[in-house]
């Protein structure tokens, strides 16, 4: 069984809803670089619907309903189900984007919170230095010449 949010069963309803091209990554949306979303967006026309599964999939919806339509392309978020084509989609999207954009500060709000606490009490250790554990292996990597996309793309 497929939990909805699966990459499956986005491209399963991708498919189903007609979209002829697809651009997948299994990222997260509030990564900085989203090369696929990008691309998306850059190969839209005018006249053209991006198609997202659900509006957790997108970090920016504002600018990327900006983006497009810019192009003379729309925004299509399947669930809930918002079509920036028209006027009252647009409004619907607004209101949506706006909320959803309120929960995210509520919830870093939270986070940082927590992290504060958990540093107060002493049990907030922060992530693991990955680096310094492939220092020797970085310097011998750079001591034979290669770059550091090269030597990062070794040890990812």
């Amino acid at each position: 069984m497929l939990r909805h949010s699966s990459l499956e069963a986005q491209l399963r309803d991708l498919k189903a809803a007609g979209c002829d091209r697809i651009f997948r990554e299994q990222l997260s949306s509030v990564d900085a670089k989203r090369p696929e979303l990008e691309a998306a967006i850059a190969y839209a026309r005018d006249g053209d619907v991006l198609v997202c599964t659900k509006l957790d999939r997108l970090a920016d919806v504002v600018r990327i309903e900006a983006q497009l339509k810019a192009k003379g392309a729309a925004l299509h978020i399947m669930d809930p189900a918002v079509d920036t084509s028209s006027p009252a989609g647009r409004l619907i999207f607004n209101g949506i984007a706006s909320i959803a954009k309120f929960e995210r500060e509520i919830m870093l709000t939270r986070q940082r919170e927590g992290i504060a606490k958990a540093k107060r009490d002493g049990k907030y250790k922060g992530r693991k230095a990955t680096a310094r554990e492939h220092a020797d292996e970085i310097w011998a990597l750079h001591a034979a010449n290669l770059k550091a996309p090269e030597i990062a793309a070794k040890l990812a």
